[in-house]
């Protein structure tokens, strides 16, 4: 995953909005939809969230990030890429970033109430994915959140936006039910799981529609 090391100042934002760009909105809009979700997971599921830590693994540039610094107590943002990690530094004060092997995550076991990654799973090889969800689970408090956010194979526009992306080259995508399957396998009991993005725009009746696998990304939720 060292691979986002080569795209500098700017190049990584220009050639995600370009894989995207036929939906109508820029990336901006999809990681707040998946922050605001998140949140709204801690909220129901593990109580105040400006009481809570989370990490975000393979957070990048920190885009994700940026629409959640300002409701949680802690946000660690880790990834493989040193650029990553400078970048995302440059970009969300308040946050911490740390790069690490890629093998096991530098922090204690239960470091943290809400464990994330956000369209991370497709990079890794299929053989390592296994260990990744294990270091997820083991970072995660007693009673906290592990949560994979990822493509939804199954949706047309979603494959359109994969194979438009120059950095999407490697990408094997997960079904739900593999997701659901590597959160199990590391011991983790599933709590909630739903599609999202059904529409390029904020819709109250997507709240209704978790369960139609239509959805260009979905969560799967476990602790």
């Amino acid at each position: 995953m060292a691979e986002f090391d080569r795209y500098g100042e700017g190049a990584y934002e220009r050639a995600l909005e370009r894989s995207i760009s036929f939906g109508g909105q820029d990336a901006g809009f999809y990681n707040e939809v998946k922050a605001r979700r998140l949140v709204d997971l801690a909220r129901r599921l593990l109580g105040d969230p400006s009481r809570l830590a989370a990490l975000d693994v393979g957070a990048g540039i920190g885009l994700v990030d940026e629409h959640l610094k300002d409701d949680l107590a802690r946000v660690v943002g880790l990834d493989v890429s040193t650029q990553m990690v400078r970048r995302a530094t440059e970009r969300n004060r308040g946050v911490e970033y740390v790069a690490y092997d890629g093998v096991t995550f530098p922090f204690e076991d239960a470091s943290f109430d809400l464990v994330f990654a956000s369209c991370v799973f497709h990079h890794v090889p299929i053989a390592d994915r296994p260990r990744l969800a294990a270091q997820m689970a083991r970072v995660t408090r007693p009673g906290g959140l592990a949560v994979i956010l990822e493509h939804n194979p199954l949706n047309p526009a979603t494959r359109l936006v994969v194979s438009r992306c120059e950095f999407d080259e490697d990408a094997v995508l997960l079904r739900m039910s593999e997701t659901r399957a590597l959160l199990a396998n590391a011991a983790l009991t599933e709590r909630e799981r739903a599609y999202i993005l059904f529409f390029p725009w904020r819709n109250r009746i997507e709240r209704h529609l978790g369960r139609l696998p239509l959805g260009a990304q979905y969560y799967v939720a476990a602790g």
